[in-house]
């Protein structure tokens, strides 16, 4: 007879103490699971949006919004495609990217979209800072 046979003549309480307590211990041995790693997320124009939306989301992220804009300069890595969408995309992953451990967002009032896919090409890198 196995130690954790119901007695019937012992209460329901003391046969399911009986069981939790060696349970409990194993749960105690068995280190809690930790996630380290942030899903990698970068910021890009949403294609939904006007080209008007685009253009006042790229003059402010590459003004007062503080991204740095050189490698879509004309010459640089990221000038190429030479579109507004694809302008739009490098100046809010930059700013996003830098801006995001401080509260910052992927929203340029709605001309942007996060995505999980790697938006770089070719010779144009687009940062992801963990």
């Amino acid at each position: 007879m196995s130690k954790y046979t119901l007695n019937l003549n012992s209460s329901p309480s003391m046969f399911l103490l009986k069981l939790m307590v060696p349970l409990l211990f194993l749960s105690l041995m068995v280190p809690p699971k930790t996630v380290e790693a942030e899903f990698e997320q970068w910021c890009v124009a949403d294609e939904q949006s006007t080209e008007d939306e685009l253009q006042t989301a790229l003059n402010w992220a590459c003004g007062s919004g503080g991204a740095d804009c050189t490698q879509i300069q004309q010459n640089q890595p990221c000038y190429l495609p030479n579109t507004l969408k694809d302008h739009a995309s490098y100046a809010f992953n930059t700013y996003y990217q830098n801006f995001k451990h401080s509260g910052a967002s992927c929203n340029f009032r709605g001309a942007s979209i996060p995505t999980e896919l790697d938006p770089s090409h070719g010779s144009c890198h687009y940062d992801f800072i963990p």
